[in-house]
């Protein structure tokens, strides 16, 4: 295809596709016959404003009839898909013809207000509950292998961060907002994913230490670097990135555990600390395993 660079890219392995976070995109709009007339840069666009949603709600953006809506500008759309001040407003018009948004302004130059709608009456209506019943039962009836196959890592999706539901990777995160929107949304849900009120009251002598690590792992999260070093390794930014996003609560305690113990001289702390947390999510159950052992048949007595 002419004017299209050609990149110069390695195959996947494995389960090497799991490194990556997803933008949720509702397969309806692509599949039902009702969302035909949409052209795919809008339904697009919903996918952007789904994803917005989850920081509506952890930040309680919601009006005084208890509905969320999210701030999406037409700057931040023209850049998240790279098009013109004329073509997203067109997505906009066109979302808000179909009913899928709702534009609400709030007067005195502040941004629009959008309410992103559920379509779930229109797909009963349309029969997609019946359609999605009738996979449902064929699932059932599969052989043990066929059905694995098509099961997209399930059971893995329930403790990750919903990062394989969709179709439009965000492995560049740099793109999706403007800088300190970035650093906000990722600080928001770091505060959310770890449940720092509580990691704050359960660990009152760390709390100087619990706002660095928060602080590093926003700084990480936002970083433009292409490979980030962990203890000493050059790392892809976005494997680094996929492994400090399934950090919990949990997992800062027991890295503020391993610190505490932790004699020998540390010479680069910021380097350490990143490290322990990259590590945390692959050590954490070996560790209190071997503790539980060392207190029932080591030297606890």
């Amino acid at each position: 295809m002419s004017g299209v660079e050609r990149l110069d890219l390695p195959y996947f392995y494995g389960d090497e596709a799991d490194q990556y976070t997803f933008f949720r995109m509702p397969k309806a709009l692509f599949t039902e016959q009702c969302f035909d007339d949409l052209s795919i840069a809008a339904k697009v666009l919903y996918g952007l404003m789904l994803d917005r949603m989850q920081l509506s709600v952890r930040n309680e953006w919601f009006d005084e009839e208890g509905r969320a809506f999210i701030y999406y500008t037409l700057k931040n759309i023209q850049k998240d898909l790279r098009c013109a001040n004329q073509k997203a407003t067109k997505l906009l018009v066109e979302l808000e013809t179909k009913g899928l948004i709702e534009r609400k302004n709030p007067g005195q130059g502040k941004p629009a207000m959008i309410y992103v709608k559920k379509f779930d009456a229109v797909l009963r209506k349309s029969g997609f509950q019946n359609h999605e019943n009738h996979d449902s039962r064929v699932m059932k009836t599969m052989i043990p292998e066929s059905r694995k196959s098509n099961t997209n890592k399930t059971e893995k999706n329930k403790t990750d961060y919903s990062d394989t539901e969709s179709i439009y990777s965000s492995g560049d995160y740099e793109t999706r907002m403007d800088g300190s929107d970035e650093y906000t949304y990722y600080r928001d849900y770091f505060l959310e994913q770890l449940s720092f009120d509580a990691l704050l009251c359960d660990c009152p002598y760390d709390r100087e230490q619990l706002y660095e690590i928060l602080d590093l792992l926003v700084e990480t999260i936002c970083s433009k670097r292409p490979v980030i070093r962990i203890a000493g390794d050059e790392k892809p930014a976005q494997v680094v990135k996929s492994q400090l996003m399934k950090l919990n609560g949990e997992h800062i305690k027991y890295v503020l555990s391993c610190m505490r113990e932790n004699t020998t001289r540390i010479r680069n702390i910021k380097q350490y600390l990143l490290a322990a947390l990259y590590n945390a999510p692959m050590t954490i159950s070996s560790y209190y395993t071997a503790l539980v052992n060392h207190d029932m048949y080591g030297g606890g007595g």
